[in-house]
């Protein structure tokens, strides 16, 4: 069965095996391709990230149940919020998966923190208002177990993987549920996107668009990594872009150049939910035809990334921060 949760939880297993730093390319279609450099490391449970207010990058901790802030010139790390929920059995998945801001006020994502997994917690979007203190405000949760899915899954509350403020509200990218939601202020949510089983992962937006990430089934091979593209009304999704092993994030760059962040090889015959071999992760530029050509390669089982100027801020499961310039 081709389902987020596998995955992910295959991937944070991988989080206790010594990894060396990018050194083994993976088999790309690569043009001129530079070489990654570390920012920062000993991050837990990384997963996604965002720029703040400041300029600085947010990164979220499933472990360690928090927010961490890392100046992009130093790679120093500091603290932004703490004690949201964290990991129910570490190094098992879940806590803090992503963190977005809206309107001067920073949010986080939490998912697989409830009953189904053995917790007590609440997925959905929590408004940090204190070093030390969130509100929840959407209990995404309880609204997936009242409006389950028509594709085949076993978690009832879903998997929230990643989200991106819209149109004053949040859109929300559900794996295990293969949907995305609009999320409010107010709680309300709602199913704006229906997917068959294709693994919606990271999502950014231009110019009223959404642009969405699809890791594929297994075995995962480079035409099922895709990117899509919807409009401010949603209705069906129109394919912009394949060729990116396991793809789990989206991002504009430089020249409004569209990159896609793929996880890696997928070797056949593995287990499904199996993470990508280590070393083989690669940040793709989309091409003028809609496929995609490798700019930097040998990064290790990424989750997500960030576009500054002419430099992306890759983050890793493993916990660290790579520079890649583009």
């Amino acid at each position: 069965m081709k389902r987020l949760i596998s995955w992910i939880a295959a991937l944070v297993a991988a989080l206790t095996v010594a990894v060396a730093p990018p050194t083994t390319w993976a088999s790309q279609h690569t043009a001129h391709t530079t070489t990654p450099h570390l920012l920062t490391s000993g991050l837990q449970g990384a997963f996604g990230s965002t720029i703040g207010p400041d300029g600085a990058l947010y990164v979220a901790e499933g472990v360690a149940g928090r927010i961490s802030r890392i100046d992009r010139a130093t790679g120093v790390r500091t603290t932004f919020a703490s004690g949201l929920p964290a990991q129910h059995n570490p190094p098992g998945i879940g806590g803090v998966m992503d963190v977005a801001f809206l309107g001067g006020k920073a949010y986080a994502l939490v998912a697989l923190v409830g009953p189904e997994v053995g917790g007590t917690a609440v997925d959905g979007i929590y408004r940090i208002d204190g070093r030390h203190h969130a509100t929840l405000v959407a209990d995404i949760g309880a609204w997936s177990r009242s409006h389950p899915p028509k594709t085949d899954f076993f978690i009832p509350s879903g998997v929230q993987f990643a989200m991106l403020p819209y149109r004053g509200a949040f859109l929300v990218t559900d794996g295990h549920h293969n949907r995305v939601l609009r999320v409010t202020l107010c709680g309300s949510v709602s199913e704006v996107e229906t997917l068959p089983d294709v693994v919606p992962t990271g999502l950014t937006s231009r110019g009223g668009r959404v642009y969405l990430a699809l890791a594929g089934p297994t075995p995962h091979l480079p035409a099922d990594g895709r990117v899509v593209t919807f409009g401010r009304h949603f209705g069906t999704p129109t394919q912009v872009a394949s060729g990116a092993r396991l793809a789990v994030d989206v991002k504009f760059g430089p020249h409004s150049k569209l990159y896609v962040l793929s996880q890696g090889y997928f070797v056949p015959g593995h287990p499904a939910g199996s993470p990508a071999e280590p070393g083989t992760g690669a940040l793709m530029r989309v091409t003028h035809d809609g496929s995609t050509t490798a700019v930097a390669t040998g990064l290790d089982r990424p989750v997500s990334f960030q576009v500054v100027g002419h430099t992306a801020y890759v983050v890793t499961l493993t916990g660290e921060v790579w520079t890649v310039h583009l």
